[in-house]
């Protein structure tokens, strides 16, 4: 997807992904992938959102992980955090990671998603959070790793392992961790 040159939203794109024609969605969303830019995410979740076809929803996701731009982030982030989207919430936790774009400013999110949500969901937050690059401050160190003592107490097993990973981490990140060049 592009960046900032081809911001303005185009309506016949729009209408077009929120036609009823499944095939013309389709075609919509490729299209978006190759030369689209990231001001069409918000259409794109709620399409995730409100689509039943499998196959839309696929590209969808595929679309989200393939993301490389970061004006993506705060758009991905808002549709975390809004209710509605609660029955995709794994989806996109998912392409934070699969997207390998950098998250750490939004630790304190992801921890939570780790601590109050769903083991799947907790995964893939666990998951972002142990494949992020950057530094966080000694406070935010601090006061996540409070946060998480105090949630292990209370946590099933299975999320209590991933809240220990997660503290084991946090130190490493503190001290910074430079994005791997491939």
């Amino acid at each position: 997807m592009t960046t900032e040159s081809s911001k303005k939203l185009n309506k016949e794109i729009i209408s077009k992904l929120q036609s009823n024609d499944s095939e013309l969605v389709s075609e919509t969303i490729n299209q978006l992938s190759e030369t689209g830019n990231s001001a069409y995410l918000p259409f794109l979740i709620e399409l995730l959102h409100s689509t039943g076809n499998q196959e839309i929803k696929k590209q969808i996701t595929r679309l989200l992980a393939e993301l490389k731009h970061s004006d993506a982030i705060p758009l991905i982030i808002d549709a975390i955090q809004n209710k509605h989207y609660a029955n995709e919430l794994q989806y996109l936790v998912s392409a934070c990671w699969e997207n390998g774009m950098d998250y750490s400013a939004h630790l304190p999110l992801f921890i939570d998603l780790v601590i109050k949500n769903d083991f799947m969901v907790a995964f893939e937050a666990h998951t972002v959070i142990t494949n992020m690059t950057g530094k966080i401050s000694t406070a935010t160190c601090e006061q996540e790793s409070r946060k998480i003592k105090e949630a292990i107490l209370t946590a099933e097993e299975e999320k209590k392992n991933l809240l220990l990973d997660v503290l084991e981490f946090l130190p490493v990140l503190e001290e910074g961790i430079a994005p791997q060049q491939f």
